[in-house]
């Protein structure tokens, strides 16, 4: 039975984007889309939903509004959070919110299906009415292990690496961070190294998944989003 999919968010593309994302996980469906938290709070009501993909700045009724009016009103919905927000205080707030996950733009799409898998054995967990032990409870809450193991560890590289990468550039990449003291986006390390923007961008997004190099999200002014990368302590 397929998990039904409410998205709230105002960006017509980055809407489109996350449907299609959501869609090519195997059982959800997205039922209804909106653009702002007045429509979606409806959306709820008459669709029921299993699932809200909600972003949190948002015009008329922004995310936290609205999840404070879903969590006001005992709604049986699991919300997660898909949004650019990325200071402590409102993260802080919307988890006492109850969200299932918190998700930073920009991702990618193995970030969100990861999301979709975990959440998809919970509702299978959940719709059996059995008691838990321990070590079952802790799989269903933390699908990535204990905490202790969940913490930032230092990464290494596989000895094979993936079809389409080289090993000499991998290095040179990982050299620049090294030198780089307060980090570097993927356009610093194209120019420093001699690769196009996208190659710099698919060695970064390697080395991240490795945990060899950590990604904070600059906000400017104007334009998109900036990913600055750092090596990992260790590397």
């Amino acid at each position: 039975m397929a998990i039904k999919v409410l998205l709230i968010e105002d960006d017509p593309m980055v809407r489109e984007v996350n449907r299609q994302f959501i869609e090519k996980v195997e059982d959800f469906e997205v039922i209804a889309m909106c653009k702002n938290g007045v429509e979606g709070f409806q959306k709820i009501l008459e669709c029921k939903p299993d699932l809200v993909f909600m972003d949190i700045f948002m015009p008329e009724q922004d995310g936290l509004s609205t999840l404070r009016k879903i969590r006001s009103e005992y709604l049986p919905v699991d919300c997660i959070a898909v949004t650019a927000a990325n200071d402590l205080q409102t993260i802080q707030q919307i988890l006492h919110l109850g969200v299932y996950d918190y998700i930073m733009k920009p991702f990618t799409f193995e970030r969100m299906q990861q999301t979709l898998l975990n959440y998809k054995k919970f509702k299978h967990v959940s719709a059996e009415t059995r008691i838990l032990n321990q070590e079952e409870l802790d799989n269903l809450i933390h699908p990535h292990g204990n905490m202790e193991n969940r913490e930032t560890k230092s990464g290494h590289l596989p000895e094979e690496l993936p079809k389409g990468f080289n090993r000499s550039t991998l290095n040179k990449v990982l050299h620049y961070l090294k030198e780089a003291e307060n980090g570097a986006s993927a356009d610093d390390v194209a120019a420093a190294i001699g690769v196009a923007r996208v190659t710099a961008r698919r060695y970064l997004d390697f080395l991240e998944k490795q945990n060899m190099v950590s990604v904070d999200v600059h906000y400017g002014g104007i334009g998109r989003p900036i990913n600055q990368y750092f090596i990992q302590k260790g590397n």
